[in-house]
């Protein structure tokens, strides 16, 4: 089994989304996924609440694996994935020692991986702290989102400076790379931001395919004319196109046409007020 902890030190960079894609993805592939989430904001929690298993993340830092293995005992076989919930005990997490802490959640990864899962997903907070630092000394490997900007910059020297000083003590973790993400390449900023990190990282800045627009983020088809604003879109309909698209596309022309009919009327209006109006 193997360990993969998002971590960043830097909010709102794509943690949590990078988290459940990779979740969804190992789950396609038929990989057993379980998921735990220790920030307290529980955005994954609430986008994988239907995987949820009952057992809350807090647990992993107070009991042992046996209680692990018994909330995951009758698992079904075939690909599968359990989440882990956030809950408001984490917040205490700064309170406990990191020592004990980092303890206890070791034991319990290694109760996961008696239970037949075949990955943990582990989506952390935007900050150093007890949880975080106990989830670096359980992991295998590391993957750190950045955003292209100079807050999220600043969080990932952080954050790697961070990961040297864990590796001290769990020398089989592994930084996978800095994935860019929300990258616009109209923006000049982000150009040189990006090419100064692949500059300054060559070897940990994973390629990303930064969109020239936001509408290429659109479902495409095999004719492209999908990936089109809807308004751009044109009146005749493409053989590819998904139903949610037709049903646009109808929306869009009977919008059109009324609008069209709208101006034409507003044209006819002004050209007989100047007829009246005379030379």
């Amino acid at each position: 089994m193997k360990t993969l902890v998002v971590a960043q030190q830097k909010g709102g960079v794509g943690k949590t989304s990078s988290l459940v894609h990779l979740a969804f993805d190992f789950l396609e592939r038929g990989l057993r996924v379980a998921v735990i989430d220790l920030d307290t904001q529980g955005n994954a929690s609430f986008t994988l609440q239907e995987f949820g298993s009952g057992y809350l993340a807090s647990q992993l830092f107070d009991q042992d694996g046996n209680a692990v293995r018994s909330a995951f005992a009758e698992l079904p076989e075939g690909p599968l994935m359990r989440l882990i919930e956030s809950d408001p005990v984490l917040a205490n997490m700064e309170k406990r020692s990191l020592t004990d802490a980092a303890g206890a959640f070791k034991e319990n990864i290694k109760a996961l991986a008696d239970c037949g899962f075949d990955v943990v997903l582990i989506d952390t907070a935007p900050a150093l702290g007890v949880s975080l630092a106990a989830a670096l000394y359980a992991a295998d490997c590391v993957l750190s989102p950045i955003e292209l900007e100079a807050y999220s910059i600043q969080g990932i020297k952080k954050m790697l400076t961070t990961i040297a000083n864990v590796r001290k003590l769990n020398t089989k973790l592994k930084f996978l790379g800095m994935v860019p993400s929300k990258v616009d390449a109209r923006n000049p900023r982000h150009v040189r931001h990006q090419d100064e990190l692949q500059a300054a990282y060559p070897q940990l800045m994973i390629p990303a395919g930064a969109a020239a627009s936001p509408m290429r983020s659109l479902p495409g088809c095999r004719c492209g004319r999908s990936r089109r604003p809807q308004h751009a879109r044109p009146r005749r309909k493409c053989a590819h196109w998904p139903p949610m698209f037709l049903k646009r596309w109808r929306f869009n022309n009977e919008h059109r046409n009324q609008e069209d009919a709208r101006q034409g009327h507003r044209r006819g209006h002004r050209q007989a007020a100047n007829v009246r109006a005379g030379p």
